[in-house]
């Protein structure tokens, strides 16, 4: 059995058999990747250049909106050439670099969601001190402490991974690196460690859950106790985006989380992780511009800009 020092390579696993059924995944992922790209890109595009957009809701929806760009990009990119290219190999370092990307913006995004859950609490709840609390140091502050949860959970999680023995092969049923994956990997009883660390992260986890929870319950219930039938419309058309996207960012990965460990089959997997890894970067922009007027008009203007763009127009939108 080799060992992780005679490892120089991982196997990913394959989206299909036949060579046809290979490049019709091909252009079924390149479709999903540059759908994801367009929508995020242009959200993020939108709030850059609408001066209306420059608050803090907003200012975490860029931040969100780049996230997802960076999640889906760690893992598409890869499985999209070895499918054109009927191949299955990426390299040692490749594998921990994708590992190490993904755990990092899956977790800033999950900790982005719980802060913007409290931004939303403060709007409605206590909106007098918005302003107060939720001014351009603060929001840079707690976005900047979102991007450093994720580097310190990544690096973690990525060093505790890649230190263990591997000694089952070098075979990932995985289309891309993935903790439990690599797990199976590990020697027996070698992986006590990441599974110790694997419930710290837990435990934080269902910290900012509760936290999201409590944050809806004031929530909702300052917005039943409006007088105004327009008043709790605006309020809970401004909270319904980001509870959906925290609905579908947490259905997925806790659907992820109880398959079965070690008796699922490669094709389960394949389905659960394209869920948890695809689908929320690619419908988050949808669901954020759905039924929200101002980014509406937002995108409005940056299509009808897009075709007499020039280099000193960009310049004038980013000043």
């Amino acid at each position: 059995m080799p060992n992780s020092s005679s490892i120089s390579e991982f196997l990913l696993l394959g989206l299909a058999d036949t060579r046809q059924l290979q490049l019709l995944h091909f252009w079924l992922l390149l479709g999903i990747y540059l759908a994801a790209l367009l929508g995020n890109g242009l959200i993020s595009t939108a709030v850059a250049c609408d001066h209306r957009l420059h608050t803090p809701m907003y200012f975490f929806l860029l931040n969100l909106a780049l996230l997802d760009l960076g999640c889906i990009s760690t893992t598409l990119p890869k499985a999209m050439a070895n499918a054109l290219w009927h191949t299955r190999d990426i390299s040692y370092a490749g594998c921990v670099a994708q590992l190490f990307f993904f755990l990092f913006f899956l977790s800033a995004e999950y900790s982005l969601l719980t802060i913007m859950s409290y931004d939303r609490y403060v709007a409605i709840c206590k909106p007098l001190h918005y302003g107060t609390l939720l001014g351009s140091r603060a929001c840079a502050t707690m976005a900047a402490a979102a991007w450093g949860t994720g580097v310190l959970n990544s690096v973690l999680h990525t060093a505790s991974t890649f230190s263990l023995p591997l000694c089952q092969g070098n075979a990932v049923d995985q289309f891309f690196c993935e903790i439990p994956q690599i797990l199976k990997l590990s020697c027996s009883e070698s992986y006590l460690r990441e599974t110790w660390l694997l419930g710290v992260s837990a435990s934080l986890a269902s910290g900012c859950f509760v936290f999201i929870l409590f944050s809806y319950v004031q929530i909702f219930r300052a917005v039943l106790r409006m007088p105004s039938e327009q008043g709790r419309h605006k309020a809970f058309s401004t909270c319904l985006p980001h509870l959906a996207v925290v609905s579908l960012f947490l259905s997925t990965g806790i659907f992820a989380q109880l398959k079965p460990f070690s008796n699922s089959s490669p094709s389960l997997d394949l389905m659960v992780s394209f869920l948890y890894s695809v689908l929320p970067p690619t419908l988050n922009p949808i669901i954020y511009s759905m039924r929200n007027k101002e980014v509406k008009n937002a995108l409005s203007k940056v299509l009808q800009n897009m075709p007499y763009f020039s280099f000193n127009k960009v310049c004038i939108c980013l000043t």
